[in-house]
């Protein structure tokens, strides 16, 4: 049975919340389209919130 790709908007999200918890810089978003860049912003947010938590070291 294949596999089914996500969207491409939930990947740019879990990239972007990958790339937050690495801590990488907001600058480096891989994505020019304003629709993807937000979610990718969204999910590097996320990670932000999560790391000054405590949930992410």
């Amino acid at each position: 049975m294949k596999r089914q790709k996500r969207d491409k908007l939930s990947r740019a999200h879990s990239k972007g919340y990958q790339a937050g918890v690495i801590g990488r810089a907001r600058e480096n978003c891989p994505y020019q389209d304003t629709e993807i860049r937000s979610q990718w912003l969204g999910g590097w947010r996320a990670a932000q919130e999560d790391r000054s938590s405590g949930l992410i070291r």
